[in-house]
């Protein structure tokens, strides 16, 4: 009878597991490199448990560049992606309609570093002539180096962009001198930064700074959805937001050092208090609810109209590349 009973025991709990696994929404996130400062949300939402608590199985895969993981959602890979908003803008010239659901960030968090051993160059219209370090052709990093290039005068037929990714990958091409410069966020500007290899020529990781080099506010990393597919999913990304809603007033409402702790300890590199300290520096980038900043969508418009063939001309209607639809309503 106690084997029985056991075994029944253990039918119902098995039962029960499948069904809470079943139940829970299943949903793939791309992240346009996840142990970039800039897309920090997306891990400590998973760190804190957020999903969890919204009844998501959300699955987040890494992704060295935002274009990149741009491609795995339009092929239908994933249903998301953590990435710069820019894309939704691009894409609409394109014919194809995506929209931010969740604003991370009103600054892009980046920074143009220029290797120290070329003390001539003082701005950026010096880097004519040079390889660029970009993560990827037609990312967001990609975008903000064209502008800032033509805005200082020099045609984009003067200076070649080059594909190295972040981090390791992006100072070892500083390293070999494959690139002159390039445009990166934290922790790989620090790094850069400590050992004299690289310095600051262009900063765009307070909001301040960001208006200075592009205008206005820029809003930046975000999560990012094909307009169809949130339509035919309201409930899911609604849960999304939710939790990711969370996640900023977390980060809003807590220290930089008690973020760090909550993250993975290899995305320290070996130096957390220069993790800390960077992450310190740079959160005030990030919104405290989700919602689009005022001015923002317009401000990446002009971005990228400066430059951009596939831009210029286009009628684009801002509206449909971002709603506040869920963050308004997030619990």
């Amino acid at each position: 009878m106690r084997m029985r009973a056991a075994i029944r025991s253990i039918a119902i709990v098995s039962l029960f597991a499948a069904t809470s696994a079943f139940a829970a929404d299943k949903v793939t996130i791309m992240v346009g490199g996840y142990e970039k400062q800039i897309y920090l949300p997306a891990k400590l939402a998973e760190s804190l448990g957020y999903f969890k608590d919204e009844g998501l199985d959300v699955e987040l895969l890494n992704e060295a560049a935002g274009v990149d993981a741009e491609n795995e959602m339009l092929a239908g890979v994933v249903q998301g992606v953590v990435g710069f908003y820019d894309h939704c803008v691009d894409l609409q010239a394109k014919g194809k309609f995506v929209q931010s659901v969740v604003q991370f960030s009103q600054a892009p968090g980046e920074v143009e570093l220029v290797s120290s051993k070329y003390p001539d160059v003082k701005s950026m219209a010096d880097l004519k002539g040079k390889t660029l370090g970009v993560t990827g052709l037609g990312s967001s990093t990609n975008f903000l180096t064209q502008y800032l290039m033509v805005k200082s005068g020099v045609q984009l037929s003067d200076f070649t962009s080059l594909p190295v990714g972040a981090g390791a990958t992006f100072i070892a091409a500083m390293q070999q001198d494959k690139i002159q410069a390039g445009m990166t966020t934290e922790p790989t500007i620090s790094r850069l930064l400590k050992t004299g290899e690289a310095r600051i020529l262009v900063d765009m990781r307070t909001i301040e700074q960001t208006k200075a080099a592009l205008g206005g506010t820029y809003p930046a990393a975000s999560l990012y959805m094909p307009t169809a597919w949130v339509e035919k999913n309201k409930p899911i990304v609604q849960k999304l937001a939710n939790a990711f809603v969370k996640t900023l007033k977390y980060i809003n409402t807590h220290s930089a050092a008690d973020i760090a702790d909550k993250m993975p300890k290899d995305y320290y590199v070996g130096d957390k208090d220069g993790y800390v300290k960077a992450l310190a520096d740079g959160k005030a980038m990030f919104t405290a609810d989700g919602v689009m900043p005022q001015g923002g969508p317009e401000t990446v418009l002009a971005v990228l109209s400066g430059f951009s063939k596939n831009i210029k001309g286009k009628q684009i209607d801002l509206s449909k590349t971002y709603t506040t639809e869920f963050v308004k309503a997030a619990k």
